[in-house]
């Protein structure tokens, strides 16, 4: 009986259920019911410099990201959003704070959303019946997207500071007034920058509704604690089947909140792996350099499209069991490395040779996957134990 120890062929089956949740569509991008958690960022640069924002988006585009955002505090940003909504690949949502004279720009300029903050924008209740008609008109879904830094004032007076409660009676509120005009197609956000916080507003928010939810934790910080608190916020919600599309708010470059945003969600098979890098954690036992043996492999094989696991190990006691579990690995010691393939030895070459010899196995069993019809993936780096 021979039992196949690489990657399996299906992604593991999620921790629970999804929640049950009605769609809507950004673009062509569907967002609840059964479609696949969507990953989304927000440009950085001046949403008026047209050339510098569709350059950031296409960046993003390449990079896994799936809908973008962009702000408009402006009469130039506003103008510059008929060319940006044009010419995007990428479904792109209308930022909008303060003016609601700019929600009807972004609906007339062909945005695929609009996300608007009630709290920021004074006498907002006043214009959901425009905002809806015009919304509704031009099939352009609203996100109704609630902060803990600018929650609506008479909220703040009930509850004294941003509770999970205030930020989904907030959300809850503003939905009312749109389904008063009949217009239901609405996601929501209840962001915090505390990740208890966020996930009691999320579990809260879940159980009183059922429109899609974008999970967010706003203000999350440097690219380490940031990527720290949105994995843990992340992790838990959407390991309870709650969430349809996220953003995870990092100060650095936006192309990393789409690595992290994508890792996360493959992290719980929510999306099919890519590349993936299995490397022990390095310890007295290791008999050759681990961070530089996984950091090249890494570099070498970047980029990469199949769902392939790679395992870099530098030991006896863990090492050959995890590379024959791989779909390519090495297990190191004593100079040399024992090269595996779906489990079987194949070869064993010099420690000098052992980056070479896996990137040239890596790509000859990417090829065959490819030949075979084995979908892609995003490409994505996990890196164990470091």
């Amino acid at each position: 009986m021979s039992v196949d120890l690489g990657m399996p062929a299906a992604p593991p089956r999620p921790l629970a259920r999804r929640r049950k949740s009605r769609q809507i569509m950004v673009g062509n991008v569907p967002v609840g019911g059964d479609a696949p958690v969507s990953v989304q960022s927000m440009t950085t640069t001046l949403t008026a410099d047209v050339n510098a924002t569709l350059q950031q988006i296409a960046e993003l585009t390449a990079s896994g990201c799936q809908i973008v955002r962009v702000a408009v505090p402006s009469a130039d940003d506003a103008e510059a959003l008929p060319i940006i909504a044009k010419k995007s690949q990428i479904p792109v949502i209308a930022d909008i704070h303060f003016q609601p004279k700019y929600v009807f720009a972004a609906i007339d300029a062909g945005c695929a959303a609009v996300r608007v903050n009630p709290g920021n924008i004074k006498k907002f209740d006043d214009k959901v019946g425009e905002i809806a008609k015009a919304a509704s008109d031009a099939g352009v879904p609203i996100r109704i997207g609630v902060n803990a830094g600018s929650l609506d004032k008479r909220l703040m007076e009930k509850y004294g500071k941003a509770t999970p409660e205030a930020l989904v009676e907030s959300a809850l509120w503003e939905c009312s007034l749109f389904e008063e005009h009949g217009f239901r197609d609405i996601k929501i956000s209840v962001k915090h920058n505390d990740p208890v916080v966020m996930i009691q507003a999320y579990r809260l928010l879940a159980e009183q509704c059922d429109y899609p939810l974008h999970l967010g934790v706003t203000e999350a910080g440097p690219a380490f604690q940031g990527t720290i608190k949105s994995a843990v916020a992340f992790g838990a919600l959407l390991a309870e089947g709650i969430g349809d599309t996220i953003r995870v708010s990092l100060s650095a470059p936006p192309v990393e909140e789409i690595k992290v945003g994508t890792q996360i969600l493959e992290s719980l098979g929510l999306r099919q792996r890519g590349l993936e890098i299995v490397s022990c954690p390095s310890c007295g036992r290791a008999q050759v350099d681990v961070y530089t043996l996984a950091e090249e492999v890494t570099a070498g094989l970047e980029g990469m499209d199949v769902p392939l696991r790679v395992a870099v190990m530098g030991c006896v006691v863990n090492g050959p069991g995890e590379a024959r579990e791989a779909d390519l690995g090495v297990a190191s010691g004593n100079g040399k490395g024992q090269i595996f393939v779906k489990g079987e030895v194949i070869k064993t070459v010099p420690e000098s040779k052992i980056v070479e010899t896996l990137i040239e196995e890596a790509m000859r069993i990417a090829e065959e996957m490819r030949d075979s019809g084995v979908a892609s993936g995003e490409p994505t780096v996990a890196v164990a134990g470091r």
